[in-house]
């Protein structure tokens, strides 16, 4: 088998830091995905930048702080898939990232002041802590539930299992289905509501991890962050010499994995690089790229027991220059045009055409995107008429539900699309 020469760029001090993986209690190594933004977003990275503007598939580590604003919303992916979504006017800070010294992952996350829905897979022993107001959440098992705080008043609602809340003078049980408030002018004390109150934003968490549960079914690699994004935005082929590539859909001709994305700095791990495309967290971080003639770019999957932060290629298109980390700042760096031509967002919608790989359309807002691959590979483009996000505003907690989708080019809206996104009306072809 062709075994063609593979290419590492790595900052200095990201390589020392990251190649190697330290098992011990006091790790820092630990490293997970921020999945989703949207709205006003920042990030502070314990840089000494204090809050940054934060975009999709930043790396949060150990120390890192999250914040939304007033139309902001975010979602994080943990290693296993378990995935936590905050909502506007939140600030969550992610005090532990670590390891057992039996391997477990440890997680420790201060909600500081709004609102937080978690859903917990609980697998592998994995621990998550959770403490809100005086009270704190301990999980070692599957749980799904919301969680609010402010200076007055903390709140926990369960949606799935039986929770145990700790407080500073007692433990708190709350059943699934339950709500209990705790005032926090009164000792932190705790009154279990009478019925269980909807949240506006209960739907957006819901359709999230409904897609994420639709998307990651066939997940085979040993990390479920990322995977439902690689399934929705394209799809694997057996290649000759290179084994099974995934590639993204509207890779189109003299597209490439580097063209569009960020250099963003963290204390003591260096420059990592940050994709710009909405499926782009595990193809930059385990396996290689792999160019093949008359194919194009796909990822190799692999390697997985190593967290790789650098450019990793094998073999290059002609003309290809990978983008190289940046060097006498510490300042976030952009790379490419913010979107690939191919891309373009406009009071019509988004165009979509060979060289976008995904780039400005939501996840989950077209229901099959393979079917609109081949439409854009037929006709050169196709309009999708889709609502931006928080074009709602008007309605209650900022979102709208799904409106009917109708279509031209027989592309349909997806059940699990974001409220944020719901709004599609179809998609018709055109050209360029």
């Amino acid at each position: 088998m062709y075994k063609p020469q593979i290419y590492k760029l790595v900052g200095t001090a990201l390589a020392g830091a990251l190649f190697a993986l330290p098992a011990t209690a006091e790790s820092q190594a630990r490293i997970v995905r921020l999945s989703d933004v949207q709205g006003t977003v920042q990030i502070d990275k314990n840089a000494g930048l204090g809050f940054e503007r934060a975009f999709a598939n930043l790396p949060i580590t150990q120390g890192t702080q999250l914040r939304t604003r007033e139309n902001g919303r975010a979602e994080i992916e943990f290693e296993d898939g378990s995935t936590l979504r905050v909502t506007p006017n939140t600030t969550l800070q992610f005090s532990q990232l670590g390891l057992s010294d039996a391997g477990k992952r440890i997680s420790t996350l201060d909600l500081v002041e709004g609102k937080a829905y978690v859903n917990w897979l609980g697998k592998s022993g994995d621990a998550l802590t959770l403490n809100f107001s005086q009270e704190k959440v301990e999980l070692r098992q599957s749980a799904h539930f919301r969680v609010a705080s402010s200076s007055s008043m903390a709140e926990i609602a369960s949606f799935k299992n039986e929770l145990q809340v700790v407080g500073p003078s007692n433990t708190t049980k709350v059943a699934k289905k339950k709500m209990v408030t705790f005032d926090v002018n009164n000792n932190d004390s705790a009154t279990m509501a009478k019925n269980f109150e909807v949240d506006p934003y209960d739907q957006w968490d819901k359709e999230s991890i409904e897609y994420h549960d639709q998307y990651s079914k066939n997940n085979s690699t040993p990390y479920g962050y990322g995977y439902s994004d690689l399934s929705y935005y394209g799809g694997y082929r057996n290649v000759a010499g290179y084994g099974t590539l995934w590639q993204p859909y509207f890779a189109g001709a003299g597209w490439n994995p580097y063209l569009d994305g960020a250099w963003s700095w963290y204390p003591g791990l260096g420059f990592m690089w940050a994709s710009a495309y909405p499926w782009g967290w595990m193809p930059y971080y385990y396996g290689n790229w792999a160019f093949v003639p008359g194919f194009g770019w796909g990822w190799q999957p692999g390697g997985f027991n190593t967290w790789r932060g650098g450019i990793h290629y094998v073999g290059a298109s002609a003309g290809f220059h990978p983008p190289a980390a940046p060097t006498g700042t510490v300042g976030t760096v952009v790379v490419g045009r913010g979107a690939p031509l191919g891309t373009r967002v406009s009071a019509m919608g988004t165009l979509v055409t060979g060289g976008s790989a995904g780039l400005g359309i939501p996840r989950g807002s077209v229901g099959n995107l393979h079917q609109l691959n081949t439409q854009v590979t037929k006709t050169g483009s196709v309009q999708l008429h889709t609502a931006p996000a928080f074009a709602a505003s008007s309605h209650v907690g900022g979102y709208s539900h799904s409106a009917a989708a109708h279509s031209t080019g027989s592309v349909g809206h997806s059940s699990a699309a974001s409220p944020a996104h719901s709004s599609s009306v179809g998609a018709h072809t055109g050209h360029r």
